[in-house]
């Protein structure tokens, strides 16, 4: 019972790491997310808030105006001097695939720092080393603040969020918007090494921060978006701690299939 406890626990605190300090799109008062979620009830579409895509409408505004991955790409992202190499996978998530591959080209995530990590080098159980925040490449920024920015697309002066978009074991296409059921396991799955979109309670709200998992994850699976997974340099993700830096993101193989809006 004891023991069973100490899962509940832990399980609440990956996920409040995650949700209460992923990416949350500002509403009209607040830069935070204080909404309770439910990934059934649209959101108001604002010019600085994403509207929720609906799973029969993919081709919609918010859709054709964000970068889509068609196939995979591999980029190595460098930290502390060492390598870590992520294959993007396109197949199954074109549209956050295409978002952090072109954000990577775009050089957002040059010198921006993991404002929260759980796991070895924080004397806890391996859970998830989560970065990307683009306050955080001002060095001035306490980590604490860290954990609401999202990429600010300079051709529009707005945030960029993607849909929750996640592909159910089987599926030719992925559900938009929505969380996927118990009896749904998603075809990229929270295993050791996958990367994937962190977000506030609103399901589209996810914008360039992502996290590592560190260890089997199977309670996410579903409610956040993987989008690719480490092959090489999982010792270097494990030895990440708070506050340490990307020294630079390359997209090394693939970069063909990043295709922008329009085109």
């Amino acid at each position: 019972m004891r023991l069973e406890i100490t899962k509940f626990l832990v399980a609440l605190v990956i996920v409040s790491a995650l949700v209460l300090n992923g990416c949350s799109a500002p509403t009209a008062n607040s830069n935070t997310s204080t909404a309770t979620e439910n990934t059934t009830q649209s959101t108001t579409k604002t010019t600085t808030e994403a509207a929720p895509v609906s799973d029969t409408k993919k081709e919609s505004n918010i859709m054709k105006n964000l970068p889509r991955l068609e196939g995979k790409a591999t980029v190595v992202m460098t930290v502390k001097g060492s390598p870590i190499t992520i294959e993007v996978d396109g197949v199954n998530a074109p549209i956050t695939a295409g978002n952090f591959v072109d954000l990577v080209q775009k050089g957002v995530y040059d010198g921006l720092a993991f404002h929260r990590v759980i796991g070895p080098t924080t004397n806890q159980d391996p859970f998830v080393a989560q970065g990307g925040d683009p306050k955080s490449k001002d060095p001035k920024v306490p980590l604490s603040q860290l954990g609401t920015g999202s990429y600010i697309d300079t051709n529009t002066g707005n945030a960029r969020y993607v849909p929750l978009e996640i592909t159910a074991k089987g599926e030719k296409e992925p559900t938009y918007s929505q969380t996927l059921p118990k009896s749904k396991p998603p075809e990229l799955r929270h295993t050791v090494g996958a990367v994937a979109m962190a977000r506030s309670q609103m399901p589209d709200s996810a914008s360039s921060q992502f996290y590592f998992a560190l260890a089997d994850l199977g309670f996410l699976d579903g409610n956040y978006a993987v989008f690719g997974y480490v092959t090489d340099g999982m010792d270097v993700v494990n030895k990440i701690d708070q506050g340490d830096r990307i020294d630079s993101a390359k997209v090394t193989k693939g970069a063909e299939n990043l295709k922008q809006p329009g085109k």
